[in-house]
């Protein structure tokens, strides 16, 4: 008679209990890792913006004139291709910026509204939430990430 090689019934369970381990604890942190880099890619698209936002400053002694909760493409009129190539259309997570600037054109503000898309801009300075916006204005960021974000 000849024995059959090959895994027990318990070999296996005990394989795909390991694997089913290992997935819980990395998927977490896969999501998160995710979404720390749209952050950072939100980030710099902003900066990228505000740099042209301040170059289009020096050259007229003023910023964008009539932002209200202007779009991208309002925004490019202003500023591309000149001051910068292209204006990002989106944030990091597909959302639509939003800028805004007064009539007399000497603030404006740009802003992402993060992960869920909603307005959430509560407080300044870090935050540790990746629903909690993004704000640049006047050269700097507001509000921005910093640290371990839920």
């Amino acid at each position: 008679m000849r024995k059959q090689k090959g895994f027990t019934l318990i070999e296996l369970l005990i394989v795909v209990a390991i694997i089913g381990i290992i997935a819980a604890i990395a998927i977490p942190n896969l999501l998160n890792a995710i979404d720390r880099g749209k952050q950072k890619r939100t980030m710099a698209d902003i900066r990228s913006i505000g740099t042209a936002v301040e170059s289009y400053a020096v050259d007229n002694n003023k910023y964008p004139m009539s932002w209200s909760n202007a779009t991208a493409a309002t925004m490019a009129t202003s500023v591309a291709p000149i001051y910068i190539k292209t204006v990002p259309t989106t944030d990091g997570w597909n959302n639509a910026w939003h800028a805004d600037s007064n009539a007399t054109g000497t603030t404006y503000t740009l802003q992402s509204y993060a992960k869920d898309g909603a307005d959430n801009t509560d407080t300044a300075g870090t935050t540790t939430d990746f629903n909690c916006d993004i704000v640049f204005s006047g050269g700097q960021f507001f509000t921005w990430p910093q640290g371990t974000q839920t």
